[in-house]
């Protein structure tokens, strides 16, 4: 997955401007924030683990999101086999380079995907 980082909205433009700023996530040096999925763990019911690795701002950690399943079924606009998951992790800015103003600025953020997978009409 892949999300360009000038692609944030934090609400406000003055700070959407800042934290895109080289003290934040510098997006004109990295204007990609990436994660890369190495695998997949089951756990029971609806719950999941997907191991991987994050990058922000040039620098790559390993993460671990945990998955729930929201549905799977047919698709209600696409009429195709879907599903749709939930996927949720805490990361430290700081393990990213992304240091700025601590301890005044928190951090530790939290993530929060919504995925939705679908098999393409034919």
């Amino acid at each position: 997955m892949t999300i360009p980082a000038q692609s944030l909205d934090l609400g406000d433009a003055r700070w959407n401007a800042h934290v895109q700023s080289a003290d934040f996530l510098d997006v004109a040096k990295s204007p990609e924030i990436r994660f890369v999925s190495r695998r997949v763990e089951k756990l029971a019911g609806s719950k999941g683990r997907l191991y991987g690795d994050l990058t922000i701002k040039g620098v790559t950690r390993p993460v671990v999101l945990e998955l729930r399943l929201n549905n799977a079924g047919e698709h209600p606009i696409r009429k195709t086999p879907a599903v749709g998951f939930t996927a949720t992790t805490t990361v430290r800015r700081s393990d990213f380079g992304v240091a700025a103003y601590l301890p005044t600025v928190g951090d530790e953020l939290d993530v929060r995907i919504e995925i939705e997978a679908f098999v393409p009409k034919a």
